[in-house]
């Protein structure tokens, strides 16, 4: 069993962003909440590479994959920290 890939690694994975996605609230300018579409889109990829078997390709899918999930969390963050700053800095206080 060395080697292959748990398909529990992708069922995480795919938790995660789903999860993830929930923090995206607003629209997109068509009136479609973008949590919506990034995990309709998360589902379709997932559903594409199902049928893969190279080891090496699912275990780089998944290594982009987390990679790209965690960047997205650090913005994500950095740029609700930074509003919350402005929120905070620009609040008038008596």
């Amino acid at each position: 069993m060395a080697g292959r890939i748990s398909p529990r690694e992708a069922i995480h994975l795919y938790r995660e962003i789903v999860r993830t996605s929930k923090r995206f609230h607003w629209c997109n300018e068509k009136g479609e909440p973008w949590s919506s579409i990034l995990r309709a889109n998360a589902r379709k990829e997932f559903e594409q590479s199902r049928e893969e078997r190279d080891p090496l390709i699912l275990a780089k899918m998944l290594a982009v994959g987390r990679q790209c999930l965690l960047d997205t969390q650090y913005k994500f963050d950095m740029a609700e920290m930074k509003i919350w700053e402005n929120i905070e800095s620009t609040r008038s206080r008596k």
